[in-house]
């Protein structure tokens, strides 16, 4: 699989996970992986609400909205399905899910769910509103193509 090297890492050495929290659902499971997340294994990002922290990585706000991306400790950028199975293994009790992912095919399948359902959460969240103005907000940034790579151990 194909994933997105960034030249920028994150701060802490921690994954980076970027997030719409302007959408209730969005919301609502990040704040379960949140409270899962006693050691603070992850930097969560609220990319509704500071867009501009996305400029150090590359990734256009509107390619970020439509698809969950993570910022691994490597530098490459995980986005949908695959963003999933690495935040899971940094999680109490999704970690055996994360090991189930890496099973032949899973991932793939998983990732074949996860996309109609993406870009039917962005046009019932956003419409054609979401992206108005955004690009001149955040600035012109390098192009993302839904990268994603597979998470192994």
């Amino acid at each position: 699989m194909n994933a997105q090297t960034t030249t920028a890492v994150s701060q802490t050495g921690r994954p980076i996970l970027f997030y719409d929290g302007g959408c209730p659902l969005c919301r609502r499971e990040i704040a379960h992986y949140r409270r899962l997340d006693h050691r603070a294994e992850i930097e969560w990002i609220d990319i509704h609400s500071q867009p501009d922290l996305l400029r150090p990585y590359g990734v256009a706000w509107e390619t970020a909205m439509q698809r969950i991306h993570l910022l691994d400790t490597n530098g490459r950028m995980i986005t949908g399905a695959y963003a999933f199975a690495a935040l899971w293994k940094h999680l109490p009790y999704y970690r055996i899910l994360a090991a189930v992912t890496r099973l032949p095919g899973v991932l793939w399948l998983l990732e074949k769910a996860y996309a109609p359902f993406a870009r039917w959460r962005w046009r019932r969240r956003c419409g054609d509103v979401c992206g108005i103005g955004r690009s001149e907000d955040v600035g012109e940034q390098a192009k993302d193509t839904a990268t994603h790579t597979e998470t192994r151990q």
